[in-house]
């Protein structure tokens, strides 16, 4: 199968390179490719210099917009699975294989790596904040699509070809890992999660704030609602 990985980055000077060298080390056959979302510090810079192949955008469109650009990119090209894989160094690039199993053995159409499954599986569990956001938003998608999702913020998943198609024609910019799972859901394609094993961000800052969090939590939650209700 032809795998891709979407590396979506946003002024990831500090990782970028690390995160792609992580991969080549892992298998140098797996094909990737960088999102430069409009970077304002030298991650296009570093990009260029090592001849990392990337798709630049000149302007910031957002995780969604990044992503989707990836999408766009693995649907022209044919691939059977499409991976979001952080540029931030947060992502075991070894955890891979576990999130691709389920859909290259038909079980899903698409795989959420999760660190709450099994909390052995990975040391870092985020904050207590964004935990809680996390089960809230985990409840209202249950009530909502009838199906328990324990991480649906995660940004590390696999997709099969007909999400591929999805995605790519529509991906959503405001809230894209729970709206795009409620969207999956709505339509009836089989959506399951392993545990994988994250680490902390390894470079730089992130922009959650813990008001950030409380907002997005509120934000989404009703965003949720008005999808699961169209």
């Amino acid at each position: 199968m032809k795998i891709l990985l979407i590396i979506p980055a946003y002024n990831e000077e500090e990782n970028i390179l690390k995160v792609c060298k992580s991969i080549e080390e892992y298998d140098k056959n797996l094909d990737y490719i960088v999102i430069n979302d409009g970077s304002k510090d030298k991650t296009l810079e570093i990009l260029e210099e090592n001849n990392i192949k990337h798709i630049n955008l000149i302007h910031n469109l957002g995780i969604g917009g990044a992503v989707q650009t990836g999408y766009k990119y693995a649907y022209e090209n044919d691939y059977d699975i499409a991976v979001q894989f952080d540029g931030d160094g947060q992502h075991e690039i070894k955890c891979v294989k576990d999130i691709c199993n389920p859909i290259i053995e038909n079980k899903a159409n698409m795989c959420i790596g999760t660190r709450y499954l099994d909390k052995k599986t990975s040391e870092f569990q985020s904050t207590f904040m964004r935990r809680l956001g996390k089960n809230i938003i985990s409840f209202i998608i249950k009530v909502c699509c009838h199906k328990k999702i324990t991480d649906p913020t995660s940004g590390f998943r696999a997709a099969d070809k007909n999400i591929i198609r999805i995605f790519a024609e529509n991906y959503p910019t405001d809230y894209p890992e729970p709206e795009s799972t409620v969207e999956v859901l709505k339509n009836k394609y089989q959506v399951v999660e392993v545990p994988v094993s994250m680490k902390e961000r390894q470079g730089g800052k992130s922009s959650i704030s813990v008001f950030k969090s409380v907002d997005y939590m509120i934000k989404v939650s009703l965003a949720i609602i008005i999808d699961s209700l169209r």
